[in-house]
Parts: C-alpha cells; sequence; structure tokens
C-alpha cells in the first residue's frame, strides 16, 4: 500500500472513532439516561481540560524522546479501553470520569496524527500544503460513515455506540506501529514540556498571540454545535408534527451533512491558502459559524428543514476554514523542532480552554435561561433562543476578529 492511501487509512479510522459517539452521546444522555443539562456540559468539558495539558505533553514527547506514530498507537489503545468502559456509568459523575480518561488518550491523538502526517509527507517530498487537505478528507468521511453507521442501526441513544468506537481504536492503535518512523527531531533540547522558547520567531509577532485567543474563541463555538445539534433535531421527537420527520426518525445522518460539506470544502483549503491570508480564511469561518447558527434558530424539520440543511452545509466552511487552515498555518511558521509542541498548542486553545469556556459556559447559561420544565419533571430546553444566543455570540467574536487581527508573514521552515 502507497503512503498517501496508509496516511488516508489512518485519517478516515482516526475521526472514524470520534464521529461513532461525540454527535450522538447527547441523544444517550437526554434521550437514555434523562441526566440534567448542566450536568451535560460537564461531559463535553472532559475533551477541553485533556487538551489542557496531554497535546503540549505528548508534544514534548514527540519532538524529544518517542517516535510520534509509536506515541499515536498507544494512546490509541488506551482511548479504545476507555471507550469500551463508557456503558459502566450508571450516574452522571462516574461517566464524567470515564470519558475523562478517554479524552486523556484521544485528545493529543489529534495533533499527532497531523505531525506523523507532516512529517512521512514531507520525508516523501511531498508538498504539505497541496497533498494534505486530500488526505485529511478521507478523516471526514471516516466520520460520515461512523454517523450513518450508528444511525441506520439506530443506536444514536445506545451504548453499542461506544464499543463501535473503543473497536476501531484499538485496531488503529496496532496500525499506527505499522507505520514509516517518525523520531524525535528535538533530542538536544533542553526545554521542559511547556517550554516554548524555541518558538522565539513565532512570538515575537503579538498578532500570533491573537490568532491563539481567537482559536480559542471559535474552539467554543465548535464544542456548542458538537454538544447539541443532535439533541436539539431529536428534541422535535416531542412535537407531533414532526415526530414521524425525515429529520426526527435520523437525526445523526441529518447533522452527517455537515461532515459531506466538509470533504468538500477541505478541498478548497490549498486554493483559498495560496490566494488569502490567514485573516480572510478564518473571517470567512467565522462569518460562516453566525450563519451555522442562525440558521439552526429559525430551522425546523418540517417546511424549516432546508434551514437546518444549509447550516449544515455551512459548517463545512465554519470548520475547515478554521480548523485545517489553522494547523497548516502552524505548520509554515514553526521551527521543525518544535511543531508538535505548536500543534498541540494549538490544540489546547481550540479543544482545550475553548471547550471548557463553550461547554461549561453554555451548559450553565442553557440551565439558568433557556430551560423550563415539562408536566412530567422532565427539563425543556427553549432551542430557537439557544441558537439565537450562539449566533449573537458568534457575531460578536468575528467583529472583533475583523477589528484586531492583522496576517503575519508566512516563513516556512524545513
Amino acid at each position: 500500500m502507497g503512503i498517501k492511501l496508509r496516511l488516508i487509512f489512518v485519517n478516515f479510522l482516526q475521526f472514524f472513532i470520534w464521529g461513532s459517539w461525540l454527535i450522538t452521546i447527547g441523544a444517550y444522555w437526554f434521550e437514555n439516561k434523562h441526566w440534567p443539562a448542566a450536568d451535560f456540559g460537564q461531559i463535553f468539558s472532559t475533551m477541553g481540560i485533556a487538551a489542557l495539558v496531554m497535546p503540549t505533553l505528548t508534544g514534548y514527547l514527540a519532538d524529544r524522546f518517542i517516535s510520534a506514530q509509536k506515541l499515536y498507537g498507544i494512546l490509541h489503545i488506551l482511548g479504545g479501553i476507555g471507550l469500551i468502559f463508557v456503558p459502566q456509568a450508571q450516574e452522571p459523575m462516574q461517566l464524567f470520569w470515564i470519558i475523562l480518561a478517554t479524552m486523556f488518550c484521544y485528545m493529543p491523538t489529534i495533533p499527532l496524527s497531523n505531525t506523523v502526517g507532516y512529517h512521512i509527507l514531507k520525508t516523501n517530498n511531498f508538498d504539505v500544503v497541496k497533498t494534505y487537505p486530500s488526505i485529511r478528507v478521507w478523516g471526514t468521511i471516516g466520520f460520515i460513515v461512523a454517523l450513518w453507521t450508528v444511525s441506520l442501526n439506530h443506536i444514536e441513544q445506545s451504548h453499542l455506540q461506544f464499543y463501535l468506537g473503543g473497536s476501531v481504536a484499538i485496531f488503529l492503535g496496532l496500525v499506527s506501529f505499522t507505520l514509516p518512523n517518525c523520531p524525535p527531531l528535538g533530542k538536544k533540547a533542553k526545554d521542559a514540556p511547556s517550554d516554548l522558547s524555541t518558538l522565539n520567531e513565532f512570538w515575537k509577532n503579538p498578532q500570533f498571540g491573537l490568532f491563539f485567543i481567537f482559536s480559542m474563541l471559535l474552539g467554543a463555538a465548535l464544542q456548542l454545535t458538537n454538544a447539541y445539534g443532535d439533541p436539539f433535531i431529536s428534541s422535535f421527537a416531542n412535537t407531533p408534527e414532526y415526530s414521524n420527520s425525515l429529520a426526527v426518525r435520523y437525526p445523526a445522518m441529518i447533522m452527517s451533512i455537515s461532515q459531506i460539506s466538509e470533504t468538500l470544502f477541505i478541498l478548497a483549503i490549498p486554493f483559498f491558502m495560496k490566494r488569502f491570508s490567514i485573516k480572510q480564511v478564518m473571517l470567512i469561518s467565522m462569518v460562516a459559524w453566525v450563519l451555522r447558527f442562525g440558521l439552526f434558530s429559525l430551522g425546523d424539520p418540517g417546511n424549516g428543514l432546508w434551514m437546518i440543511v444549509l447550516s449544515c452545509i455551512v459548517y463545512g466552511m465554519a470548520f475547515d476554514f478554521f480548523n485545517v487552515s489553522g494547523s497548516l498555518f502552524i505548520e509554515q511558521h514553526v521551527d521543525a523542532k518544535a511543531r508538535s509542541r505548536a500543534q498541540g498548542l494549538f490544540t489546547m486553545m481550540v479543544n482545550g480552554i475553548g471547550a471548557i469556556f463553550g461547554s461549561l459556559g453554555s451548559g450553565y447559561l442553557i440551565q439558568k435561561y433557556f430551560t423550563s420544565q415539562n408536566p412530567d419533571g422532565t427539563d425543556f430546553l427553549h432551542w430557537p433562543e439557544i441558537w439565537s444566543a450562539f449566533t449573537v455570540y458568534a457575531l460578536i467574536v468575528t467583529i472583533l476578529f475583523a477589528v484586531f487581527f492583522r496576517s503575519p508573514k508566512a516563513k516556512d521552515h524545513a
């Protein structure tokens, strides 16, 4: 199997794991366990907590001590075991601790997958900016396939989704040990895991600090759509006129339109990265986030289904032009000896601080301002108001970014 095909396979499995449960754990929580909305925010914060520590630590290990592909494999095996234990949780805090342990293993594999892919492509004389998006797109396809697998088998509310993801994670861990070696390039360095002094040139321009701050704020937006998209569509099952609609019967499949859209916009990234500044690309992403939330606030599974579908299409631009382009931006500006840590820092801001801010903040606000009680004592969430509040948030972030951020000049370090 050629090197590109092997990287495609790895990316496919990397995001199949996440797609098997990330979007549907909300349905498992609200429709199966019937636990409070405020506690659900804590579950999604586990990704943020793990991303605060693990990507930087594992990036340090990959830069200094252990081949990246081996560390990548070990973490997937441990994370897969964690997912298999998820159904054992009988109350919210038990699930929190199990998911937290699992995320401590999974979150660092995201920047490590970039590190491994970039290193292997460069050592085989590929142009990373041109080649990597066509490989990374298969990760999105893996996410879609996982969602469709879960939806068509009607296991959105079942523990089987976690067994599926766990099994694939263990398999990917074993596959990772067959990849070409990605040795640590900073063995002789004497800095500590938290020391980013090797990024000196990167830090000289204050715009990079702003880049990470806005990455955090967009990371919060990403957690909002991941956490509440599927529960939002599933909630229409309680409305008689929508209870038998296509969207309600197959919510994960409707949400997968977002990932289908991703596959198209990922392939457009080389075009945009060559012709537009990072500010322009990320500004497009932010406007797309405003549309994503705004359309959700107006949509429904009936006459408003087109708004939900269009929101899912817009998501592809919102996610790719921020997440994938941001990763490539880091690759272009950081010395090779510190790239694993820089990718880890980016993940920490997006999926760490941003995820905690988005998950806990939204959980608190939804419980306090947008939740009422049904006659049977269960929570009723006011979804149009929730999505409208998210829209205002995204709009404010967009305006601030347009005013304050300036694109730095790219410098490619071999």
